[in-house]
């Protein structure tokens, strides 16, 4: 394993100590702080567990705050010949679960973490106290936007996804309508700064399941089909900018669970958690006591 060593405005910004789990001989990178009933936080693509530093570094005085980095992503490790799945990245994630014993989980998905946290979720629903929607989806997506979509092309997307940052570099500016810091820039890049430290990055949008015979596509029709049995207590908080997930796809939430209080942030872009920070925050704590 390679372990990166964070530099000293990125610990300010990023203040947590690094525990790692040994999955199939893969470490699986993850923050463990605070006590109590745990918050477990699922990041998507190309973030890591910095997209929740804010709202982590808020939550671990009432509550223990576990927050992972798929294998590929952050701190964890990054094999060239793992199967970055859907399935797999599941899997990672109970795994964790499990060897955390968490029970009474609140879950806070974000972007594709939300079709791997729902995975968890639906297999596992006796572990889930309540939820937190944040611009994602866990359902079939019937359309992507075109920049995507060139990063998915099976002949080129990867070479320039992989050699050419062409995922992880927009994604800084594109996901946000107020400008991130330099300082918080360069912590969305820091764990992609090589080709070779990419490759989850290109894989995770290979593995958008558009069509039928998709590897992944019955993993998430299979957590589709569940999404309505998840009988716990729900929130929706929603960046109304987003350029990836639209309006389409919180329409879509709103269908399935009818009864989740929600927010909209018609000025707010993909990364709620940068563009209104402290109102989010706010919003989930609000809705941790509540229920």
């Amino acid at each position: 394993m390679l372990k990166r060593t964070l530099d000293t405005e990125l610990k300010i910004l990023y203040p947590f100590a690094s525990n790692y789990l040994d999955i199939n001989s893969n470490q699986y990178h993850y923050i463990d702080e605070g006590q109590g009933d745990p918050v477990l936080m699922v990041h998507g693509n190309p973030t890591w567990s910095f997209y929740y530093r804010n709202i982590a570094s808020e939550l671990k005085s009432n509550h223990r705050v576990v927050v992972p980095d798929h294998i590929g992503c952050g701190l964890s490790d990054k094999p060239q010949d793992f199967e970055y799945t859907l399935k797999n990245h599941i899997d990672n994630l109970e795994t964790l679960v499990k060897f955390l014993d968490l029970k009474n989980i609140t879950l806070i998905v974000h972007d594709w973490g939300g079709a791997i946290g729902f995975g968890l979720a639906t297999r596992r629903p006796e572990l889930i106290k309540n939820i937190v929607i944040l611009n994602t989806a866990a359902f079939h997506l019937k359309k992507i936007p075109f920049t995507i979509g060139l990063c998915r092309n099976k002949i080129f997307g990867k070479f320039i996804v992989k050699n050419f940052n062409a995922f992880a570099w927009p994604a800084t500016f594109m996901t946000v309508k107020k400008p991130l810091t330099p300082a918080v820039k360069a912590g969305y890049l820091f764990p992609y700064d090589t080709p070779y430290n990419r490759v989850a990055v290109a894989e995770f949008v290979q593995d958008i399941p558009l069509e039928e015979d998709h590897r992944s596509y019955s993993e998430l029709k299979k957590i589709e089909n569940k999404l309505k049995t998840l009988k716990c207590p729900k929130i929706i908080l929603w960046g109304g900018k987003d350029f990836c997930f639209g309006d389409v796809f919180f329409k879509k939430w709103q269908e399935i669970y009818p009864d989740a209080y929600f927010k909209y942030y018609k000025d707010a872009g993909h990364y709620i958690l940068e563009d209104e920070a402290d109102d989010v925050i706010s919003n989930i704590k609000d809705f941790m006591e509540r229920v």
